[in-house]
């Protein structure tokens, strides 16, 4: 991918526009190409050096020192700083570069690092979810494109995926949980952790997964005994629509209580039927688990 504007550099790198002009100028950071109206544009590799600029920068290096390495010296010290985190916000700077350039190895290296270090709810809850929050701002500002979210996707759920596996057993409830998506909801990687918590607790889950039909979810209903049903709704969606939708949930699973969570449930605050929750945090959902 090439062909990047001064905004997604500023987007990508947390480095201010007016800055990165500023560095161009006095240090010749960067030399972007130009179109026919004279507009700025960047490349992949001019991507990558002010990532690894700005991470520098960040870690105390002055820009005037940088900015006169080669781009190997530049690397080299990267490397070096990465091997010495102090913060999660250090793992998701490294986690973006990697995404940034497919780098399979690097990335799932660098996830096992973190769940080792800080245990797997850790770094799912202070690192993971944090990297999906910054890849949704790059998404809705057109930085990243597709391939690249779902490289990333796919790694993470494939890490809950197998932590969910190691519980199959853990049955101590007599209650069973409904997990589920509905039609043309994609991003499951919330609804997975949250089916996790669950299963952690020793209940008993069915989980449907994305995009299911809602006449699916009425043939369940009337065929099997549950208990709670959990959704998430983060693709956008009118306030009006999602408080059809939830009527329509209360009036399928009128005796249970029914979990709600996910961005568009926070930015319309629906009105909610009596027997729906919004969960806020996976801490609250824990004491519900008890």
């Amino acid at each position: 991918m090439a062909g990047y504007s001064i905004k997604d550099l500023e987007v990508l790198s947390g480095i201010k526009a007016h800055t990165i002009r500023i560095w161009e100028k006095r240090y010749n950071l960067l030399e972007p190409e130009r179109t026919d109206t004279n507009i700025r544009f960047y490349s992949d590799e001019d991507l990558r050096k002010i990532l690894n600029v700005s991470l520098l920068v960040r870690k105390g290096f002055k820009i005037s020192k940088v900015a006169g390495w080669s781009d190997e010296e530049v690397k080299q010290t990267v490397l070096r700083v990465a091997e010495t985190k102090t913060g999660e916000s250090d793992y998701i700077d490294q986690l973006i570069i990697h995404m940034l350039n497919f780098d399979n190895r690097g990335f799932v290296k660098l996830t096992n690092e973190i769940i080792q270090t800080l245990g797997f709810e850790e770094a799912v809850v202070k690192v993971f979810f944090d990297l999906f929050m910054r890849i949704g701002t790059y998404w809705q500002v057109g930085t990243i494109f597709p391939a690249q979210e779902h490289f990333v996707s796919q790694i993470i759920r494939q890490k809950l995926i197998v932590e969910i596996d190691r519980l199959e057993n853990n049955y101590t409830r007599d209650a069973t949980i409904l997990f589920y998506l509905s039609e043309n909801e994609l991003h499951e990687l919330s609804l997975l952790f949250y089916h996790y918590f669950a299963k952690k607790a020793g209940y008993n889950t069915i989980y449907l997964g994305q995009s299911v039909p809602f006449s699916d979810l009425s043939k369940i209903a009337s065929q099997m005994k549950i208990d709670f049903v959990f959704t998430a709704f983060v693709n956008s969606i009118p306030k009006e629509e999602l408080e059809n939708y939830l009527e329509k949930l209360k009036e399928l699973f009128y005796t249970q209580k029914i979990f709600i969570t996910g961005g568009q449930v926070h930015n319309h605050n629906p009105k909610l039927p009596r027997n729906v929750k919004v969960v806020k945090s996976y801490n609250e959902f824990n004491r519900f688990l008890g």
